[in-house]
Parts: C-alpha cells; structure tokens; sequence
C-alpha cells in the first residue's frame, strides 16, 4: 500500500478505495464522478481512491478533472495494467463494484483473496458471493445504483478502517473464503 500511494502521491495512512474496471454503465462507473467527489467532500479528505479503467471518452475526461481538483486524495490510471490491477488488490483496504449488472463478478473474489474488502451493489453473483458485515459477512452490501448509496456504504467502511482489530479479522476471514470449483 504504501509503495502504490507513494507512486500516486497519496497518504498511506487514509484508507484507500479503489475501482478496476471497464468504465461502462453495467459497472456503474457513470457513478464514479459523483462517487468520487461526494465521497472526498463528506470525509473531508480523510480517504483515497484509485481508479484504473478505460472505455468512455467522455467519463475518462470527468476523471481527469476531477484528477485536478481532488489531486491529493484521488489518483487516475486510464488503461488496460493487468499488473497494476493486481497491485491495486493487494492495496487497497476496500474495493469499489458499483455494479447495475452483474451475472458473476470475478473482482470481488479476487479483492478478498488479497485481503481486500469489498463494496459492492447486492445483485447478481455479487449478492451470492458478499454478505453484508451487519449480517456477519465479507463486506458492504448497498441496494440502489446511485451515488449516495455507495458513498454511503463506504462511510460504513471508513468506521471499520478505523477498528484495526476487526478490520484485521475481517481482512484475514475473506483472504480464507474458498471459492473453488471443487467447493462450488
């Protein structure tokens, strides 16, 4: 974590949020700018967030200037970087699915692997495969596809980040889920 804060100028000490992805509306990255700034504003800067995707043209250049105006809690990386993607897991304290669809859903998965907690909208695999942590679960669970709902779980989260004790067990119970073909 630090070491990808430090390459993002972000402060390892905040939690960080990140998003990976194809930056379509069945993802819910249309969500992102608003996330993004609602989220920044209502903790006064206490978190970051990192996006890495592409798609839209016109959602790429929101990001970009919201690079500009939140540059101290807010890193952009457009592209296609297996290699980051999987720094990006294995980082951040919590992963953003905004997801409108989503018949399976790999990220979440690979998020709890590393030790990463998911932030995900309750449909489809995503709803088979992350309890809420209200009900003993993996993660934060939110019903609607706007702005509001998601900032909203992730002011949930921030709570958690701040109980090192139970982020820990929670971090370590994820990284334990078996999610195998042998088990399913």
């Amino acid at each position: 974590k630090v070491q990808l804060c430090e390459a993002y100028d972000l402060d390892p000490n905040l939690a960080l949020f990140g998003f990976i992805g194809r930056f379509a509306g069945e993802k819910g990255a249309d969500l992102l700018p608003e996330i993004i700034s609602q989220a920044i504003k209502e903790s006064d800067g206490k978190l970051n967030i990192i996006v890495l995707g592409s798609g839209n043209p016109y959602l790429e250049a929101s990001l970009r200037e919201l690079k500009e105006v939140y540059q101290f809690n807010f890193a952009l990386d457009l592209g296609y970087k297996e290699y980051l993607s999987h720094q990006i897991y294995a980082s951040a304290d919590f992963l953003l699915m905004p997801s409108r669809v989503e018949p399976c859903g790999l990220n979440q998965m690979y998020a709890m692997r590393y030790g990463t907690i998911p932030i995900v909208r309750y449909t489809g695999g995503l709803k088979d495969t992350v309890e809420d942590i209200s009900s003993g679960g993996s993660g934060f669970n939110f019903t609607d596809a706007n702005a509001e709902s998601v900032v909203h779980a992730m002011q949930r989260a921030l709570t958690i980040f701040e109980n090192k004790k139970m982020m820990k067990m929670l971090i370590e119970n994820n990284m334990n889920f078996n999610f195998s073909w042998e088990k399913s």
